[in-house]
């Protein structure tokens, strides 16, 4: 049976201070008034109905998912006590629902991306299962269709289709986040996709690649879906790596048992990881303004300007190049070409200011 698995962790750093702690960006109301988890769950509806999705999230916020998801069985909101990255994000929903379905297919995605349409990504997400459906030995990745020479995004390099299939391919290996010439390089070529991060396979075949690359993560994770009353125990001792260093790349270098195959993602799509991102997604005005809540501006262009405090307005005079945000707790003021850096200045806020405005 087909599942959707979304990965809906993590505290959104980037976004600082919209995202904070206690309000991940995954649940704020980014879009149209909806967050970026509401939007991920309509997606799946499009491939599986309510009581075949799951959600895995930070414990803390399971009650703000129950809440934004009401469609959603209690029961398929997984909540990790800690934070272990996107390899144990993905291992543990795989082994509880290889226990209750042993031929359970997984669609696995992520709360952290605005993809339209809809329908035609439903469609990739079909050829996808249909392509682990008919291959055991198959980890899918959706490989989205790159629209420019983006750097900011990791790539896969596809190589011979797929038999049987006219959108899926294999995969020769993955490449890291790209200097600018070697994107253009990626993008020239046509051989490349960007790495969306989804993936697409049979709860049994990634197991047995974990057993295979990964063994103390396997039985850690196979004794934890049997026993799920020792979650504190279990996982906050596994090993912390992301998906794609722990199963993926070796894969498809030729270790393990599986091979990777992509299947084509031609879509809008935007993983929406800082402001820039976000700024696409808001749009522009005439002066290249990205724009939410009240804000006046004067000979100021190419600024991205969130007010989300009610009854106050922003100010912006003879500026250019600048991201500001404010909040009832914290306002930001950095210029855009170091938004990358937000990272840095919530440390330096957490140590200097208190952990309660992180």
């Amino acid at each position: 049976m087909r599942y959707v698995v979304i990965m809906a962790g993590g505290s959104g750093t980037r976004l600082w201070p919209l995202s904070r702690q206690g309000t991940p960006k995954q649940l704020l109301p980014l879009v149209n008034g909806k967050s970026l988890l509401r939007l991920a769950f309509e997606r799946s509806l499009a491939s599986v109905p309510a009581e075949r999705v799951l959600v895995v999230t930070g414990a803390a916020y399971a009650d703000a998912v129950a809440a934004d998801l009401p469609e959603l069985p209690e029961a398929n909101i997984l909540g990790e006590p800690i934070g272990r990255d996107s390899l144990n994000a993905v291992a543990w929903p795989a082994a509880v629902l290889a226990l209750q379905d042993p031929d359970a297919v997984i669609a696995q995605v992520s709360a952290d991306q605005v993809i339209e349409p809809i329908d035609v990504f439903a469609s990739c997400l079909e050829t996808a299962f249909a392509v682990a459906e008919s291959d055991a030995s198959a980890l899918v990745t959706l490989g989205v269709v790159p629209t420019s020479p983006h750097t900011g995004y990791g790539y896969l390099h596809r190589g011979e289709v797929l038999d049987g299939f006219t959108d899926a391919h294999h995969v020769l290996d993955f490449a890291e986040k790209p200097a600018r010439e070697v994107a253009e390089g990626y993008l020239a070529s046509g051989e490349y996709w960007w790495n969306s991060g989804m993936f697409v396979w049979r709860a049994a075949t990634l197991l047995e690649q974990l057993r295979l690359l990964l063994p103390a993560t396997h039985a850690s994770i196979t004794r934890l879906a049997e026993q799920p009353e020792l979650l504190g125990e279990i996982f906050p001792g596994l090993a912390k790596t992301s998906v794609d260093y722990g199963v993926m790349e070796p894969v498809s270098s030729g270790h393990g048992s599986a091979h990777v195959a992509a299947v084509a993602l031609p879509v809008q799509w935007r993983d929406v990881g800082g402001y820039a991102s976000l700024a696409e997604i808001l749009g522009t005005d005439s002066a290249g303004n990205a724009i939410s809540g009240l804000s006046v501006s004067i000979d100021a262009s190419d600024n991205v300007v969130v007010n989300s405090e009610p009854g106050s307005v922003i100010g912006l005079l003879g500026v250019s190049g600048l991201v500001v945000v404010r909040t009832a707790e914290a306002t930001l003021v950095c210029s855009a070409a170091d938004a990358e850096r937000i990272k840095e200045l919530v440390a330096a806020v957490t140590e200097q200011a208190g952990p309660q405005f992180a």
